[in-house]
C-alpha cells in the first residue's frame, strides 16, 4: 500500500522542483535582453544557479518577489489502498450510516455513507472569526472515482476572493455532495465560509446539507482518555499519523500576510501540506471513532476507555439500553478509577430507574467502599442511606450511611454536607418515634 507521508513529501519535492525550473527561466530570459552578456557569461550563471551549494549562515540580502499567481487550483487524488498513519482510506467507504447518524445527532446521516460527503477545513487570515477574516485556502475532500480527493482553493490575490467564491460556489454545485464533515465546522469554518459567499451574493449550498461537527463527538468519545481533543493531537495519538513536520496553526496567518508582503510561495508550502494533514486527519480520526460502533471492528479497535465514550454517545442520542451495553462492556476492561466510578454511577442510575434494586445496590456498595473520595462516592453514600430509609426501611443502617457520608464530605462537598446533616437529625428522629412505639 502506498504510504500518504510519501506521496506529501513527493508533491513538496515536484513543487519546488516547478518552482526552481520557473527562476531559471524568468533569470534566462532576462539575460537574453542584456546585450552586454556574452554566451558563456550566460552560461556561467545558469550553471551556478542550479548548482547545489552547501548551506552556509544565512546573509541578509535583498529579496526579489516572485510572480505571485492571484488564484490557484491544487489536485491530489490518492488510491483508496493508502494507508494514513494505522488506517487504510477505503475504510471511510464502510462506515453505514446509521453511526454517521449517531455520531452527528441527525437521523438523515442514516440514508447516506461517506461517498457523498465533502470534509472540508479553511486556512484563515485570523483565527476569531468575523467579517475581516478571510478564507485564504479552502481545503476539500472526497470521495470520487475509486480515490480520496483533497482539492485546495487557494487565494494568492486578496482582490481575486470573489472570484474564488464564484469558482467554489461552482465546484459544489457540479459535486453535488450530500453531506459535509469538519472539525469545529459549526463554531468556525461553515458560518465563515457562507459569511463569504453572502457578501458576494452567493447561496451558500452546504448550508441545507447533514452536517457532521466530529469534534463534539471526540469530546465524548475520548475527553475522559486523552489530555486534548484538538485533531492534531486526536491524529497522533488515535489514528497514529506522523505530522512531525506540520507547523503550528498559529503560524499560518503570519505566513500568508509575508506571502502577500513578499510573494515568495515557499512560505505556502506549509501551509498547503498542514491543509492536506488536517484533511486526512479528518478522515482518519472519524474512522476511527466510527469503528468503536462496528461490529466487525470494535474487538480489534476498541478498549474499554473507548467503550465508555461510545456509551456517552448513545447516552446523548436518548439511546439508553445501548449505552448501557457500553458501560457495562466498558466494566469488563481497563478503565481509570475515575472512568470506572462514572460507568458505575451511570449505570446505577438505569437499575435504580428500573426498580433492579439489588443490582444499583451493589454498585453503590462498591463506589462508595472506595478509599477515593469523589462525587460520585458521595452520590454513592447518599443514595445507599435514602434506600435504607424509604425503601428498606433500616433507619440504623440509614443512619449510618449518613454519618459516613457526612464525614467525607467535609471540606469536600457543602452540598453533600448539608445533606448528611439534615439526613442525620430526621434519621435520629425516627429512630427515637420507633423506640417509642416499641415500649
Amino acid at each position: 500500500m502506498a504510504d500518504i507521508k510519501d506521496k506529501l513529501r513527493q508533491l513538496k519535492k515536484e513543487r519546488e522542483a516547478r518552482s526552481k525550473s520557473q527562476i531559471i527561466k524568468d533569470t534566462w530570459e532576462k539575460m537574453e535582453k542584456a546585450e552586454n552578456l556574452s554566451l558563456k557569461e550566460k552560461l556561467n550563471r545558469l550553471i551556478n544557479l542550479t548548482r547545489e551549494e552547501k548551506p552556509q549562515k544565512p546573509q541578509a540580502v535583498p529579496f526579489e518577489p516572485l510572480k505571485r499567481e492571484p488564484l490557484q487550483f491544487f489536485e491530489n487524488p490518492y488510491p483508496l489502498d493508502t494507508k494514513y498513519g494505522k488506517i487504510v482510506l477505503s475504510s471511510g467507504l464502510e462506515i453505514k450510516g446509521e453511526i454517521l447518524s449517531c455520531l452527528s445527532k441527525d437521523e438523515t446521516f442514516k440514508s447516506l455513507d461517506l461517498s457523498t460527503a465533502l470534509f472540508i477545513d479553511l486556512e484563515t487570515t485570523g483565527l476569531s472569526g468575523g467579517t475581516g477574516v478571510v478564507p485564504f485556502l479552502v481545503g476539500l475532500g472526497y470521495y470520487r472515482d475509486d480515490k480520496f480527493w483533497v482539492s485546495q482553493f487557494f487565494l494568492g490575490d486578496l482582490a481575486e476572493e470573489e472570484r474564488m467564491i464564484q469558482d467554489i460556489s461552482q465546484f459544489f454545485l457540479d459535486m453535488n455532495f450530500q453531506s459535509v464533515v469538519t472539525f469545529n465546522g459549526k463554531g468556525f469554518d461553515m458560518p465563515l465560509l457562507e459569511t463569504r459567499f453572502i457578501l458576494y451574493r452567493r447561496s451558500f449550498h452546504l448550508s441545507s446539507l447533514p452536517h457532521l461537527d466530529f469534534l463534539y463527538s471526540a469530546r465524548s468519545l475520548w475527553r475522559h482518555k486523552y489530555e486534548s481533543c484538538r485533531l492534531y493531537y486526536l491524529s497522533r495519538e488515535i489514528v497514529e499519523a506522523d505530522r512531525s513536520e506540520d507547523i503550528p496553526s498559529a503560524e499560518i496567518p503570519w505566513r500568508y500576510f509575508q506571502y502577500l508582503k513578499t510573494g515568495n510561495f515557499a512560505l505556502m508550502e506549509p501551509v498547503l501540506y498542514h491543509n492536506q494533514e488536517d484533511i486526512l486527519s479528518l478522515l482518519g480520526v472519524v474512522i476511527m471513532g466510527s469503528f468503536i460502533f462496528s461490529e466487525e471492528k470494535e474487538e480489534e479497535m476498541a478498549d474499554a476507555m473507548d467503550l465508555y465514550g461510545a456509551g456517552k454517545i448513545m447516552e446523548n442520542i436518548g439511546e439508553v439500553e445501548k449505552s448501557v451495553y457500553f458501560y457495562k462492556r466498558a466494566l469488563d476492561g481497563k478503565l481509570s478509577d475515575e472512568v470506572s466510578f462514572m460507568a458505575k454511577r451511570k449505570l446505577s442510575h438505569y437499575f435504580k430507574k428500573n426498580s433492579e434494586w439489588e443490582k444499583a445496590v451493589s454498585l453503590w456498595n462498591d463506589i462508595a467502599s472506595s478509599p477515593v473520595v469523589s462525587s460520585a462516592q458521595l452520590y454513592s453514600i447518599r443514595e445507599l442511606a435514602m434506600h435504607f430509609e424509604h425503601r428498606a426501611k433500616k433507619y440504623e443502617e440509614a443512619k449510618k450511611m449518613a454519618e459516613e457520608g457526612f464525614v467525607v464530605s467535609q471540606g469536600v462537598s457543602s452540598y453533600y454536607e448539608k445533606d448528611f446533616t439534615y439526613r442525620m437529625e430526621r434519621l435520629r428522629r425516627k429512630i427515637q418515634e420507633q423506640k417509642e412505639k416499641k415500649m
